[in-house]
């Protein structure tokens, strides 16, 4: 044997440790994975070994290769076997690796309940340490109820230690075993005065944790954490103990009177960046919670937000941030306290971080006012064209439909200047939110009556001169990403047509060949409201001369035109069609490449407009006016009709009807055997939209990178090509004499260039405009204010009621009226259903237990109607007494009348009517002692805070 032995020491001496391990790793770096599982084989034969240490190695490497990414579960009881061993050394790494590897639903944990129980009440305080830091990542239900008590033991150790670590596994436990935290309360209640200033931070995190999801059952441990607030040094418990007085003062108002005085002594005190922002978010909490009961609290406020301007203008990122975020809440209450640092935030616009950029674009939402509006809108809109990045500017575009959009537009005084904001942004490149856009657009003009003139006048500028708004001229690769508000324009201009100034031009213009490049949702609505346009200009024309009427149909009752028409017909055209009226043959013409696409919806709506026009033309050749007439008009009514704003969740509010099951398939679904080739031909024209324009930029091949001497070739080839090019500028090297050099004779002469695309659009509204006009009033108000005191010699203080009123005077002179009615189904509301704050699956659900009810209450008294009803030993009382009367008369043998029966239950009856209204008055007089009781309790623990 102990040749044995010595043997086995001596190959011991040359097995790989752990070192060993991590230096292969780093030299096998090309055959890792060949490499680890030589060394897993060789760990397989190291734990078939007797020897303690060479199993605590192999589970040391074992641990390290899980922390690399490697199942080690397969290994689950040699773990186990290094846990029970007496030696501390291999006992930590057992624990460790069990740590790493073990998991809740591991079944071979029941194996470890004995041997953990034994390390917690060892004599070795690190050996019940190991155990319960082990513990804390495995623990299972099971092992929660089973260790329970052992863990409750250690909370009564002379060892702070031992102390500090039960408490904190308590919070596993009671996730794990929700029905040991009532048992458990009232020691962990003790460990907060604890001597130990490690157990009662422990005691405190705990209370804290379980209190952040159900605060209302730890409202009674108020006066003991304000005693620890006033008297501890401890920076990180006092965050905790403000955390959650900030939770528990919604729940009891009055609470929040006591805290202001000590949270403001330890804002102006501490010099912790971290619990000076705890401090302000909890004062912020209490001033929400009595806001109604405390009025003098603008101090308080105040205070809160010089604080935080000396947290955004720190340099530390972080910082900056939280001071932001906590801006943001005293915004939602005190926003006039906020916007005096107005400038501040502007200027974080332009931080490097992202984050704090898009957090002060939060705040700026709630700043605004009818007042500066315009300005932090113009100011945004600059900010955007320097701005960086796309997400950064699509979040840009976003803030500021939603500034100007907030409570049905509540702050814009005029929308002529919303429209023409919106115009602005959609010009903006870059920009992928053309959808949001298109859809304010359409709100506005929907909802604002008065503005709608003015709407249709700026869409139709955008409908007649897409190309150069959006880039739509031929040939132009530009990806069009706000395109999309040409959907918005074309339904606005059919919709209300009536306020088209030249609407044959808006017509033409969107039956423009180059609008075939549009996708093909824009395409379907310029032809559904071309329709609406034609319906509103044909009544205008009806009554036509014969010469409009044989120029109408020039021969083409199916819609086609000659090959080659004759010059006399086109000039006889031309002079006879009035510049008012329609040609309906060059409608039809243009119709052709719409019908020929090859989107269904496209055919469709070019399909009956072309239809309608040639009904329209064959009426109009035969000479019957009246009919004409009558179509016209049915068609102008079809379109009369004013359409409201649709709510959000209206399609939601729709009831199904009985029998209509919406996931069932219509057809017989496919069978998954059949497998069908399809080939894609192209039967209608083939036609390209302006997406195809930008994704054939994005899909063209990669060019392999050229070398630095492909470079070099490329500079010196451009070099000699710039040299030989007789109309390329060269800059001289040698100074010349500028009176000897004629520059008369080098400079050509301009001359005016023939562009078919306009570089301006005069008739487009600017913002600016807007801004300066409302700068201008705001300036000639403050000089009648100016010159009418002057005149009456008074200096005196303006109220704020007077104040609100002129301000009301001077915004009240250009507010539209804006409609909030809405369309919804009948007999449905705009309700939203209430969702609870914990989740289902939330352990902290099962944790909302009244813990002030005492553990020796009878079981029967908690009892609820349901658990009797399941319970099977429960015999319910019979109300049948006429029943047991009977019965007794049975066993007695005796013969009673049936009358005095009656009087016999008549009495008992009275009797019990009596007992029980006796039994009802004490019960009155409980109640009314526990209200008492309670509003004593509440005074009490106010009280205990003094």
């Amino acid at each position: 044997m102990a040749l044995k032995k010595v043997k086995g020491n001596l190959e011991r001496i040359f097995d790989k440790n752990l070192t060993d391990l991590v230096r292969g790793l780093r030299n096998n770096k090309d055959n890792e994975s060949k490499y680890i599982a030589q060394c897993i084989e060789e760990i397989k034969v190291e734990l078939r070994q007797d020897n303690a240490a060479v199993k605590a190695n192999a589970v040391t490497k074992l641990a390290y290769l899980q922390m690399v990414g490697y199942d080690i579960t397969w290994a689950g009881f040699n773990v186990i076997e290094v846990m029970s061993s007496p030696k501390f050394t291999h006992k930590r790494i057992g624990y460790l690796a069990a740590s790493q590897s073990f998991h809740a639903d591991l079944e071979m944990l029941m194996l470890t309940t004995n041997m953990i129980r034994k390390d917690l009440s060892s004599q070795n305080q690190y050996e019940a340490g190991v155990a319960l830091s082990a513990l804390s990542c495995f623990v299972s239900p099971d092992l929660a109820r089973d260790l329970s008590n052992d863990i409750m033991t250690l909370l009564s150790s002379t060892k702070p230690y031992l102390r500090k670590k039960g408490v904190l596994m308590l919070y596993k436990i009671f996730l794990k075993y929700p029905d040991a935290l009532r048992p458990a309360f009232p020691r962990l209640k003790e460990k907060l005065e604890d001597p130990d200033p490690g157990v009662q931070s422990a005691a405190v995190n705990v209370i804290c944790e379980l209190a952040r999801k159900n605060p209302k059952n730890y409202l009674g441990l108020a006066p003991v954490f304000f005693k620890l607030m006033t008297t501890s040094t401890n920076n990180w418990m006092l965050i905790k103990i403000i955390k959650l007085f900030g939770a528990l003062t919604p729940l009891e108002p009055r609470l929040g009177k006591k805290l202001i005085e000590p949270l403001t002594n330890l804002i102006h005190s501490t010099s912790a960046m971290s619990l000076l922002y705890e401090c302000i978010n909890t004062v912020i909490a209490v001033l929400i919670s009595i806001s109604t009961g405390m009025p003098n609290h603008n101090a308080s406020i105040e205070l809160c937000v010089q604080k935080l301007r000396i947290l955004i203008e720190d340099s530390d990122q972080n910082l900056k941030y939280l001071g932001l975020l906590a801006m943001s809440k005293i915004l939602t209450t005190h926003p006039k306290s906020v916007q005096a640092h107005k400038d501040l935030i502007m200027r974080c616009l332009d931080d490097k971080d992202e984050s704090i950029r898009l957090r002060a674009l939060d705040l700026l939402y709630g700043m605004v006012g009818k007042k500066n509006l315009m300005e932090i809108v113009k100011k945004l809109m600059v900010h955007m064209e320097k701005a960086e990045g796309t997400t950064y500017r699509d979040e840009l575009l976003l803030k500021i439909i939603q500034i100007c959009s907030q409570n049905n537009y509540q702050h814009i005084t005029n929308f002529e200047w919303y429209i023409s904001v919106l115009v602005e942004l959609s010009r903006v490149e870059g920009l992928s939110h053309g959808s949001m856009v298109a859809s304010q657009m359409l709100d506005v003009a929907v909802r604002v009556h008065a503005i709608r003139p003015f709407a249709v006048e700026q869409m139709s500028l955008l409908l007649e001169n897409p190309y150069a708004i959006f880039g739509m001229a031929l040939g132009s690769g530009r990806p069009p990403s706000m395109i999309q508000v040409l959907y918005a324009a074309a339904w606005i201009c059919g919709e209300y047509c009536t306020f088209l100034s030249n609407p044959k031009k808006t017509l033409l213009g969107m039956l423009d060949s180059r609008m075939v490049q549009l996708p093909h949702n824009i395409q379907s609505v310029y032809l559904q409201n071309c329709l609406k346009i034609l319906a509103h200009l044909l009544p205008s024309q009806s009554k036509g001369s014969p010469v409009t009427a044989n120029l109408l149909t020039n021969g083409t009752e199916d819609g086609e035109s000659d090959d080659q028409p004759d010059q006399n017909v086109d000039e006889q055209e031309h002079s006879a069609v009035e510049p008012d009226k329609v040609n309906l043959a060059e409608i039809q013409d243009f119709l052709k490449p719409f019908i020929s696409s090859e989107e269904l919806e496209v055919q469709e709506r070019a399909g009956c407009l072309n239809n309608f026009i040639k009904c329209y033309v064959k009426l109009e050749s035969k000479g019957q006016i009246d009919d004409i007439s009558e179509l016209s008009e049915e068609l102008a009514n079809a379109f009369s009709s004013e359409l409201n704003p649709v709510a959000v969740k209206a399609q939601k509010k729709v009831p199904v009807p009985e029998g209509l099951d919406l996931d069932a398939w219509i057809n017989d679904p496919p069978s998954d055997s059949e497998e069908e080739t399809t080939e894609t031909t192209d039967v209608f024209v083939k036609t390209h939209t302006a997406a195809d324009f930008g994704s054939t930029l994005t899909e063209k091949k990669k060019v392999p990178e050229p070398t630095e001497e492909e470079l070099g070739k490329m500079r010196e080839a451009r070099k000699q090509e710039q040299d030989l090019n007789p109309h390329y500028l060269k800059s001289s090297s040698k100074p010349t004499n500028s009176k000897l050099v004629n520059w008369s004779d080098d400079v050509p002469p301009i001359e005016k260039l023939d562009l078919n695309v306009p570089l301006q659009i005069p008739a487009l509204a600017s913002s600016d405009k807007y801004l300066q006009e409302s700068k201008q009033k705001s300036s000639k108000t403050k000089k009648e204010k100016s010159s009418s005191g002057k005149k009456k010699k008074k200096k005196k203080t303006k109220t704020k009621d007077s104040e609100e009123e002129e301000d009301v005077e001077i915004e009240t002179e250009t507010v539209h009226v804006v409609n909030t009615v809405i369309e919804m189904p009948e007999g449905a509301t705009l309700s939203d259903t209430e969702e609870s704050a914990l989740a289902f699956d939330d352990p902290h659900r099962a944790l909302d237990i009244d813990l002030d009810i005492p553990l020796d209450t009878p079981p029967e008294i908690t009892k609820t109607k349901a658990s009797r009803k399941s319970d099977p030993n429960y015999i319910k009382k019979s109300k049948e007494k006429p029943a047991e009367v009977e019965v007794t008369n049975s066993e007695t043998h005796e013969t009673v009348e049936v009358e005095a029966s009656v009087n016999s239950i008549k009495k008992t009856k009275s009797s019990d009517s009596k007992h029980k209204s006796h039994k009802k008055h004490k019960k009155k007089e409980k109640k009314e002692k526990k209200s008492k009781k309670t509003d004593a309790n509440d005074d009490n623990l106010l009280i205990e805070m003094e």
